[in-house]
């Protein structure tokens, strides 16, 4: 079998794939407040989107994550994620939701053999809640949560996004949260995407290192072993079920052993999270003379433009200009 292996030896075996770039919150990090979406032609459709997949699983990339914007607002999602986890050699599909839409979708997920699921929660400040996702309501999430945790996933993991004086003081309520549900955590730096108003990222960043240092003045974290395929860096908390992750582009960069790749919901194959090297998938997949082989060979030959590490500058005006919904998270 091809394997797809990037000219720095890495093996590529990971595939984020954002299906919409809608979503039902506004996240202060993510998203404008007044946020213009793409016109529905120029997103991929799910037939699109499965036979990208497909070609992808063929290539060697064993685990799927969809993301979005919030990929369950997307009419179909249910079904292509049926879909996708039928594909014979992929070993894990697994999503990231805001979890507005758990209560109605958790048991299809479950059956659709997603295995893990990825939860965005910032905050247990129902007040805070909405002036950071400027939209949501933070029972509905919670009320998710416990929905998806009757069914039995895997895995369920809680991702925040640690944000100075908004919600870097709810750090240990957060792991302790965790704990008291027996799911993991990860804390994420945040990644300079697109120009957002009234909000200053330097003056907000809040790193990996202050975070372990809040944390271990109420939990022992021991380092884990464990690897999801992802980012993270995880510390087990003894006597527990979770572990708690650090997801730390800034502070400690972890590109010398990235695995993954992204397809846009305009259906590029980008490269690089903090980078603009990318390929159209799209164009080819709506040619006249769409070739599957050519797909393939496309992707392929895209390793050798996927660059060593990430140029992320927390302290600029970012060079990326696309948003995190648009991305895929």
């Amino acid at each position: 079998m091809t394997k797809l292996i990037d000219r720095f030896g890495r093996t590529v075996d990971y595939l984020r794939i954002s299906i919409t770039d809608r979503c039902d919150f506004r996240c202060v990090y993510c998203m404008a407040e007044d946020m213009t979406f793409l016109p529905r032609n120029q997103i991929l459709s799910l037939e699109e989107i499965y036979i990208l997949a497909k070609t992808f699983v063929e290539l060697g990339v064993k685990k799927i994550r969809i993301t979005g914007g919030e990929p369950l607002v997307r009419k179909g999602a249910l079904e292509l994620l049926q879909q996708i986890g039928g594909l014979n050699g992929l070993h894990e599909l697994v999503i990231t939701t805001n979890g507005s839409q758990l209560v109605g979708t958790a048991a299809i997920l479950k059956a659709a053999k997603v295995k893990r699921l990825n939860i965005s929660l910032d905050t247990l400040d129902a007040v805070k809640f909405k002036e950071l996702t400027r939209t949501g309501n933070l029972q509905n999430v919670l009320n998710g949560i416990q929905t998806a945790k009757k069914e039995g996933f895997e895995r369920i993991k809680l991702n925040a996004v640690v944000l100075k004086n908004r919600n870097h003081d709810e750090v240990c309520d957060l792991v302790q949260f965790a704990i008291n549900n027996e799911i993991d955590i990860s804390f994420i730096e945040e990644m300079p995407l697109g120009v957002v108003e009234k909000h200053n990222r330097a003056e907000a960043y809040y790193s990996s290192d202050e975070i372990r240092a809040d944390l271990e003045k109420r939990f022992r974290l021991e380092k884990s072993p464990d690897k999801t395929g992802g980012p993270s860096d995880y510390f087990q908390i003894p006597k527990t079920k979770t572990r708690v992750g650090f997801i730390s582009p800034h502070s400690h960069n972890f590109c010398s052993t990235c695995n993954r790749v992204r397809l846009t919901v305009e259906g590029r194959l980008l490269l690089c999270l903090g980078n603009e090297h990318s390929v159209d998938l799209k164009e080819m997949l709506r040619s006249p003379d769409f070739n599957a082989e050519n797909l393939k060979q496309a992707i392929v030959n895209a390793m050798e433009i996927k660059p060593e590490k990430h140029e992320f500058n927390i302290q600029e005006q970012p060079v990326i200009f696309r948003y995190m919904n648009m991305t895929g998270g």
